[in-house]
């Protein structure tokens, strides 16, 4: 006799249908309400947010200049320590987090 080891499981099949059974019988609401509820629920439009006008203070930065053990990497544009340095091509340095 030859066996089909593609069939189901009966012990598995009839725990799918159990689950399946359970969920269906869970009243889970469907995506288009979830949908719909966030929709409402968006009040982003006209919301004015609370806090005190700032527009007359200024912002107080030390700027710490590049040394010469660092570079800029031209592509996510942080400050590396040369140890990082993957490539430099045409003037412009590369870390290795970027070409990996």
């Amino acid at each position: 006799m030859a066996t089909d080891y593609d069939e189901v499981r009966p012990d598995v099949a009839e725990a799918r249908k159990a689950s399946l059974d359970a969920v269906q019988s869970a009243n889970a609401p469907d995506a288009r309400s979830v949908s719909r509820d966030l929709d409402e629920a968006d009040t982003s439009d006209g919301v004015e947010l609370g806090g005190a006008d700032l527009s007359n203070e200024e912002l107080s930065v030390t700027v710490i200049p590049q040394t010469e053990e660092e570079f800029l990497c031209g592509s996510c544009f942080l400050i590396r320590h040369r140890t990082l340095l993957a490539r430099e091509s045409k003037g412009v340095a590369y870390c290795r987090d970027c070409e990996s």
